[in-house]
């Protein structure tokens, strides 16, 4: 059985590496490639505990999302991604449940809800591909991604409610609704312990390997706590990621810059053998349709898969419509507020409104809602498309036809339901996908404006800040030194700024100056750097400017920082 993994694992990963090689999405072509596999002798019948699936696949994948989204543009993109995460993944389940208890009423109502929650969660792996690849605006690759970090708690925590109550015990409405109160903020709290940790360890440990290894173990003890104390473990890793991810700018460059690779290949690791796994289901898939009820059970497939595809467009576009119109109402509340001569009483009752006139606060709420990133038809059009399931669909159908209580027709019936459902979403929405993008012609040419408008200010601040900065250096050396070459500070500000300069040159200007050592010049660049990373998080934190452009400019740091200590170790062993 190790073997067959093995064999598995490496096709999986020679098949993904061709697929990006040649520009196709990975994550469908390896589906593909495994389902027709499976129909070939030779290969493998893996079977794998779902349960073992979850917690062995499931905290990586989503650790590692969660240490690339945005915080900011998620705690912006919430309203959408609550309504898509929790929302949307409830009606989902309930749709699903009646239509499948309906179909098939052997599976029962519970068995059916059961169903629902399996399949309501959609991987947002494949989308986020595909979306980055055809360059998809920031505001769409942040409600996908947000979606994928909390809809899988919501799936989970209605799967253990469902299981549960097919197991025997009596739970109202409320006890389930405790029940996921309790997921959430035991999870979230675990997660934010654990961050809090890892962090402290990567601000306090100067060695990138044992920082790295920490951070691969970190996920599997968050998510296996969490669980372990009736928490979300999903919640508990997403948690962890997001603080995590959001203060790694002020760990040691050299952390990122091994983590990064580090996780793509883990990500690319286990999304190619999940999706070999899910192709290579199939065999095992045909084998379970034995019985009297094989055509009702395709049939109930079918419309699973018919729901799972409307759902998404039927809630979607209302929620978003209705989301706008209550922006609106809000804004004509606060025009009446203003009108009626009531906004100074308002403004002395409330410590958050003193300060500012009226005119402040409004053009205040008009910033927030546009914070909020509100959606074009063009936009939802796409969300609504992007609802491909993946591997939580399938490992919990596999864990839940181990359930004891369930009989064996209808826990055949979920593994089969939940298959057709992965595989028909990930190869109809998969496929369209792109074509629909093209056709709406969606790109991210106004992300484009905006990065440069932001890189532009940021420029100028750093060139300010760094101006500042070399006035008290030099202060500083005067002091230290006496008199100093002001010339190494004006060499010094040009290589900085990356105006071209032969090595030569800048040589001879260190040689130059007699007093100031080597080291000197080194902790000026470094303080030059940690300037403009400063004024990066302080543009980030203020808002103005976007956390993913802010990351690809810290790497360019990170890189300028690389270089001097290549440098610096260069020069040591040449004096050795």
């Amino acid at each position: 059985m190790d073997a067959e993994i093995f064999y598995v694992l490496v096709g999986a990963v020679v098949v993904a590496a061709i697929a990006r090689w040649r520009g196709w999405p990975a994550p469908l072509v390896v589906t593909v490639v495994a389902l027709a596999a499976s129909f070939l002798p030779f290969v493998p019948d893996v079977e794998i505990d779902g349960h073992l699936l979850l917690n062995l696949v499931l905290p990586p994948l989503l650790y590692s999302a969660a240490l690339d989204v945005s915080f900011v543009g998620f705690k912006r993109s919430l309203p959408q991604i609550r309504r898509l995460g929790i929302t949307l993944v409830l009606l989902t389940t309930l749709a699903v449940g009646l239509v499948a208890w309906w179909i098939l009423p052997s599976l029962t109502l519970p068995g059916a809800l059961l169903l629902g929650a399996i399949v309501a969660p959609p991987d947002a792996v494949s989308a986020a591909a595909i979306g980055r690849k055809l360059g998809l605006p920031r505001r769409i690759m942040t409600v996908l991604s947000g979606e994928s970090l909390i809809n899988d708690a919501t799936s989970l925590t209605l799967y253990r409610v469902f299981a549960a109550i097919i197991a025997g015990a009596t739970l109202t409405v409320w006890d389930g609704v405790g029940q996921f109160l309790l997921a959430v903020g035991v999870g979230v709290a675990i997660g934010l312990v654990f961050g809090i940790v890892l962090h402290q360890l990567r601000m306090r440990i100067n060695d990138a390997v044992v920082i790295g290894t920490f951070g691969l173990l970190a996920p599997f003890g968050a998510y296996a706590i969490a669980e372990h104390l009736l928490g979300s473990g999903v919640l508990a890793v997403v948690a962890m990621g997001l603080y995590v991810g959001y203060n790694s700018p002020r760990t040691d460059y050299t952390t990122r810059q091994q983590e990064k690779p580090l996780w793509l290949s883990a990500d690319l690791l286990l999304e190619s053998f999940v999706f070999a796994y899910i192709g290579l289901q199939f065999p095992r898939v045909l084998s379970d349709l034995g019985g009297e009820e094989v055509g009702r059970i395709l049939l109930l497939s079918g419309a699973v898969l018919l729901v799972v595809l409307i759902m998404r467009p039927l809630y979607v576009y209302p929620a978003n419509g209705w989301a706008n119109f209550q922006d609106r109402k809000r804004l004509e509340r606060w025009d009446r507020t203003v009108e009626s001569g009531a906004f100074d009483e308002r403004r002395r009752e409330s410590k958050r409104w003193k300060g500012y006139s009226a005119a402040e606060l409004r053009s205040k709420i008009l910033r927030d809602q546009m914070a909020g990133l509100q959606l074009t038809w063009k936009d939802n059009a796409v969300i609504s498309w992007a609802g491909m399931r993946g591997v939580v669909t399938l490992a919990t159908a596999l864990a839940a036809a181990d359930l004891a209580a369930l009989d064996t027709e209808p826990s055949h019936a979920i593994v089969v339901v939940a298959f057709i459902v992965t595989v028909g979403t990930l190869l109809l929405q998969g496929l369209t996908l792109p074509l629909l993008i093209r056709g709406l012609g969606i790109a991210s040419d106004v992300d484009d404006e905006d990065d440069e408008r932001a890189i532009t200010e940021v420029r100028e601040k750093s060139r300010k800040a760094g101006k500042e900065f070399l006035a008290e250096k030099r202060v500083e050396w005067e002091q230290k030194y006496g008199e100093v070459d002001l010339s190494v500070f004006d060499a010094f500000t040009k290589r900085m700024t990356r105006v071209e300069r032969d090595t030569d040159e800048a040589q001879e200007v260190e040689e130059a100056v007699a007093r100031p050592s080597y080291d000197d010049l080194v902790a000026l660049s470094r303080g030059w750097l940690q300037v403009r990373r400063d004024i990066l998080l302080a543009e980030r934190d203020a808002g103005n400017l976007d956390e993913e452009l802010m990351r690809e400019l810290m790497t360019a740091m990170d890189a300028e920082e690389l270089a001097l200590d290549t440098r610096g170790a260069t020069r040591q062993q040449g004096r050795a």
